[in-house]
Order: structure tokens, then C-alpha cells, then sequence
């Protein structure tokens, strides 16, 4: 008698669940702060109309042209359509995270906030691929406090 109301509950719980919804994308893009300089990440998070993600984000250097290293790494949510649009998932993002900055033997680090807007396209099944922009401001002394951000990447959901 005492097992059966555990499992009466657990049975309630998992016939009521909604199934786990992830994601994971690929990017590539051009921060264009102070000139266009590529770089590459990753995200991955989860969720439905309002969702979170990680995103990891690198580009290196460029001493000729005295543009720095930038790394990122940010906590976002997103509120999206629920439904495409003409097509397209649009959405609007804002977080904050930790980011460092490299010149030569220039480095700062510190919190930055990021916002941005972007859309989804189903390619087919799972497999969409993803169009962002994003502006990320840089707390400290870093070179460039303001940084926009275009991307691109192959979106995956499981």
C-alpha cells in the first residue's frame, strides 16, 4: 500500500509531461566591430515560445589591422513565434554573460549584455537554419565597448 501512491503520482506526472524540446546550432558569422572579422561558435539550449540558450563565440585577432580577440560566452533567452511566419520563426534574444578581449598584450575581460533579433528556417525535419543579429555591449575597458554581430548557423532540434 505505501508503493502505490508514489507510483499513482509518478504515473500522473509522466502522462502529463511535454516531451523535451532542445537544440543545438552551429554558427558562423562577422562581428563587424571596428571591421568585419569572422568568427565561430556554437549554441545550445532548449524551451518552447519563450526558450534559453548558451552560446559560445570566438574570432581571432588581427594585429595588422589592430582588431582584437573577442570570446564569448552568454546566457540568452528568446521569446519566438510558436508557429512559422510567411515561412520564418522570428525572434528576439537578449542575455548577459562573460566575455575577454585580447590585443597583442592588451587583455580585458568582464560581463556583457547582448540583445538581437533573428528568424528560423525549416530546411526539413529537425534541421533548420538560423539568421541573427545582435549587439553586445562590453563592460570594463575593453577596445571596442559596442560590438554588432551578424551570424548564421545550421540549427538542429531534438
Amino acid at each position: 500500500m505505501q508503493l502505490i501512491r508514489p507510483l499513482v503520482i509518478a504515473a500522473l506526472l509522466l502522462a502529463t509531461a511535454a516531451p523535451a524540446s532542445a537544440d543545438f546550432t552551429f554558427i558562423v558569422g562577422s562581428n563587424t566591430t571596428p571591421s568585419k572579422r569572422a568568427f565561430k561558435g556554437f549554441t545550445f539550449g532548449g524551451g518552447g515560445t519563450i526558450a534559453t540558450e548558451f552560446e559560445y563565440a570566438n574570432n581571432g585577432e588581427s594585429l595588422d589591422e589592430a582588431t582584437p580577440a573577442l570570446r564569448t560566452f552568454m546566457g540568452n533567452m528568446l521569446v519566438q513565434t510558436p508557429f512559422p511566419v510567411a515561412g520564418f520563426q522570428p525572434y528576439a534574444t537578449a542575455g548577459l554573460g562573460y566575455y575577454r578581449e585580447r590585443l597583442d598584450v592588451l587583455e580585458e575581460s568582464g560581463l556583457a549584455f547582448n540583445s538581437g533579433v533573428g528568424v528560423k528556417r525549416n530546411i526539413f525535419g529537425p534541421l533548420k537554419v538560423r539568421l541573427d543579429y545582435r549587439v553586445l555591449k562590453l563592460r570594463g575597458e575593453p577596445i571596442h565597448g559596442s560590438v554588432h554581430r551578424v551570424y548564421s548557423g545550421i540549427h538542429l532540434a531534438f
